[in-house]
């Protein structure tokens, strides 16, 4: 098989090669050379369910075109990104995809993107990266999803409505909030900065700072990920309020099971399925050659209304007794 003997199919020979250099196994001497048909997929911890839901869409369009992903994840205190990028260079993988990783933070360290840039190895960003990276990213348009979520509750009556962010840093959570500011200055509405919050992407999180919110008076609450709008609602009803009918709460993702919540999760739906496959064709043509800029696909979001969203209601005497 490893001879290049007849009788073995080129699928077959293909999985025993990529099998080799997983493992660690040299190959036979007149294989060596030959590229590994592997791709590097490197993804945040898989807590938030959007992350397993976008490895599963690259892993599937990356098979269908004859590679090998091999997942790579962030835990505390295991392999740092750089720390990845190594060890995938030492695989020889074909190419790269980032999704949620340091080059979305403007502050966080970004030399080992400038490798793999020196190097000209095939790499595609999913979602919003800092500028002059110099990779072509595939990107939800975040601006798109805030003008959605708050068209949407300020249709439903809500005037006080806060906003529920990532870190300063965050690419993002940036474009967000310019489009939010935005929205409210379009709409009329003076919302100082006490209706902006800045949270770590977990239900803790969300259920820290939305209980500020509510103690400011907001009645409908726009956050970056379903994982904050499920600790919003926890913060809702630790208040002794409820969802919808004092706070309504809008997410982004679409994640799994949100519509399994209760209430259901009114959220901005993430097009996954076409920003995974777009990222392996972006990828899949740098690979075989051809020339990409590094431009920006940006992919319009979808608001999913279900049950954490209603019309605003009078709520002076509730937020007075909080």
């Amino acid at each position: 098989m490893l001879n290049s003997k007849p009788g073995v199919s080129e699928s077959t020979r293909a999985a025993v090669l990529t099998a080799l250099d997983v493992l660690g196994y040299e190959r036979p001497t007149q294989l060596r050379g030959e590229r590994a048909r592997l791709v590097g997929l490197v993804v945040p911890d898989l807590g938030n369910p959007i992350f397993p839901a976008l490895a599963e869409v690259l892993g599937g369009a990356l098979a269908q075109r004859g590679f090998t992903p091999v997942l790579c994840t962030r835990t505390a205190g295991g392999l740092s990104e750089a720390d990845y990028v190594d060890m995938l260079l030492e695989q020889q993988v074909s190419g790269v995809v980032f999704a949620g990783g340091h080059y979305a933070e403007a502050d966080a360290p970004h030399e080992h993107y400038q490798k793999l840039l020196g190097l000209g190895l095939p790499v595609v960003l999913v979602n919003a990266a800092s500028q002059a990276l110099g990779f072509p990213c595939v990107a939800t348009d975040d601006e798109v999803a805030v003008e959605q979520a708050f068209g949407h509750l300020t249709s439903l009556g809500h005037e006080r409505v806060g906003l529920v962010l990532g870190p300063e840093d965050h690419v993002p959570s940036r474009r967000k909030l310019k489009a939010f500011t935005a929205a409210a200055r379009a709409a009329g509405l003076d919302l100082g900065p006490e209706v902006v919050e800045r949270s770590l992407f977990s239900l803790e999180g969300g259920q820290a700072v939305a209980t500020r919110l509510v103690r400011a008076g907001v009645t409908g609450i726009i956050c970056a990920s379903d994982p904050l709008a499920l600790g919003a609602i926890r913060a809702v009803r630790r208040l002794g309020m409820s969802v919808p009918h004092d706070v309504s709460i809008v997410g982004f993702d679409d994640s799994a099971f949100m519509n399994c919540t209760n209430p259901p999760l009114t959220t901005v739906r993430q097009p996954i399925e076409a920003v995974g496959r777009a990222a392996v064709t972006l990828l899949a043509g740098q690979i075989e050659g051809a020339s990409v800029t590094a431009e920006e696909l940006l992919f319009e979001p979808e608001l999913v209304v279900r049950g954490s969203t209603a019309p605003v209601r009078a709520r002076a005497l509730a937020v007075a007794a909080l």
